[in-house]
């Protein structure tokens, strides 16, 4: 074969190559936005093992944007009477500095044993502090992720009780207001009488069927091995979400790569 011939050849095949990327990319479907989550354990006793990985501080918002995530989910609660609207998961402070107490049993600032003193104490982000709602949304929009809001069942007893309810209320919706117009918020709740309250409170912020879970494998300390979520992973993906929540942020952008536009 001549040179000419050669480079002929060549040129045809990198011509056809060409034609079929294109042609393969219109076949997969658009990108679903990642909400980063963080894992807790399931089964018996699960906050001995619990290793606070949520991201309810500025440490965990940027790991969670550093691992690929478009969005990330927060847990709102409520101190005493609902007088500060704070980032935290769980319904006490076990995983935080001092003695174990309700978060709905504490003051803000005012006392010995308050939640703003208190500081992780185990997991990644020991030593990271409790933040309010209005800190934790600051901090989310300033890193150009969706703030995906979880009002925890906790908050109920104060948000329906008739002495407290106007206060607590204006605690969590007051922030969302101020800022909604400048910042995607989403918000949800497992309680089925806060997710009605916020429908009529947020109506336009729904969570709705945004942020679907993807994963099947249950979490655990020491975490499991992602890949037992794929099957799970693919089938969500086929069905063309707009967005998907995940505990395994970095493991899943991966995976991610190549299977979709």
């Amino acid at each position: 074969m001549t040179m000419k011939a050669a480079l002929t050849v060549a040129m045809a095949a990198l011509t056809a190559v060409g034609t079929v990327a294109p042609a393969a990319a219109a076949r997969l479907p658009a990108c679903p936005l990642v909400f980063g989550h963080g894992g807790y354990p399931t089964g018996a006793s699960a906050w001995t093992r619990d290793q606070v990985r949520q991201p309810n501080h500025p440490r965990g918002v940027n790991d969670q944007k550093a691992w690929g995530a478009q969005g990330v989910e927060g847990d709102v609660q409520l101190t005493k009477q609902g007088t500060k609207a704070v980032m935290w998961h769980n319904t006490s402070t076990n995983g935080l500095t001092g003695a174990n107490s309700l978060i709905t049993g504490l003051w803000w600032t005012a006392g010995a044993d308050n939640l703003q003193a208190r500081r992780i104490a185990r997991g990644p982000y020991q030593g990271e502090q409790v933040y309010t709602l209005r800190q934790w949304l600051d901090h989310v929009r300033s890193q150009g992720l969706v703030a995906l809001l979880e009002i925890k069942p906790e908050t109920k007893a104060v948000l329906s009780d008739a002495a407290y309810a106007a206060a607590a209320w204006k605690e969590i919706s007051d922030p969302i207001k101020e800022r909604q117009g400048t910042q995607q918020i989403l918000v949800y709740s497992q309680d089925a009488w806060i997710q009605g309250q916020l429908a009529t409170r947020h109506p336009g912020l729904l969570k709705g069927s945004a942020a679907r879970w993807t994963d099947s494998v249950a979490w655990e300390e020491p975490p499991p091995a992602w890949t037992g979520n794929t099957p799970q992973w693919q089938a969500v993906l086929d069905g063309g979400p707009k967005s998907v929540m995940t505990n395994y942020t970095k493991e899943y952008k991966t995976w991610l790569a190549g299977k979709c536009t």
